[in-house]
């Protein structure tokens, strides 16, 4: 089987996971910018990687633009964040980004990234900065954190990462799956 692996990544989480993958496959592997559709109709299986934003895959309009040129290959997506995988976590991610149809034919992976503050872009930076500030705020009067927001301050002013070679194991074995 001919495999392809696409990746959309800012701060090289995916990026890293993407060449992961790609080695242990001896897939092909593309930037998502690098990439076009005459290209990626030339294999079996494509593996698409962006970050969490918001819920949402960075990236995937470009499976979901050419979704009916693509929908007859084994579709994986594969998303990173830096959170914990919770309970539920996929099946929220797939709900917000994929349409009915598009549901059946991918299959959809979740894997732990990390932190890298200095190179986020500019609007996200600002995002964060209000995001930090309204958890302090939130703290300073005494409200009870969520986990979460515990976790993002106690890893804000620090570069965390949380990749491990070992989380890819489930989507190699859906690639190979005959």
């Amino acid at each position: 089987m001919k495999t392809l692996v696409i990746y959309k990544s800012v701060t090289g989480f995916t990026e890293k996971y993407a060449r992961w993958i790609a080695e242990v496959l001896s897939a092909d592997l593309y930037a998502a910018k690098d990439i076009k559709l005459e290209k990626m109709l030339e294999y079996d299986c494509i593996i698409f990687g962006g970050r969490l934003y918001a819920v949402g895959i960075d990236g995937v309009a470009l499976i979901k633009r050419n979704f009916e040129k693509l929908k007859d290959k084994r579709l994986i997506i594969f998303t990173t964040g830096a959170s914990p995988k919770k309970e539920g976590i996929i099946d929220e991610i797939r709900d917000k980004n994929f349409t009915v149809e598009q549901r059946a034919h991918v299959q959809l992976f979740y894997f732990r990234g990390g932190f890298d503050y200095k190179n986020l872009p500019g609007f996200d930076k600002f995002l964060m900065s209000l995001l930090k500030k309204k958890i302090l705020r939130k703290q300073k009067i005494g409200k009870e954190l969520s986990s979460d927001e515990k976790g993002m301050l106690a890893i804000y002013d620090r570069d965390i990462d949380y990749t491990k070679k070992n989380a890819i194991e489930h989507l190699l074995l859906a690639a190979r799956k005959d």
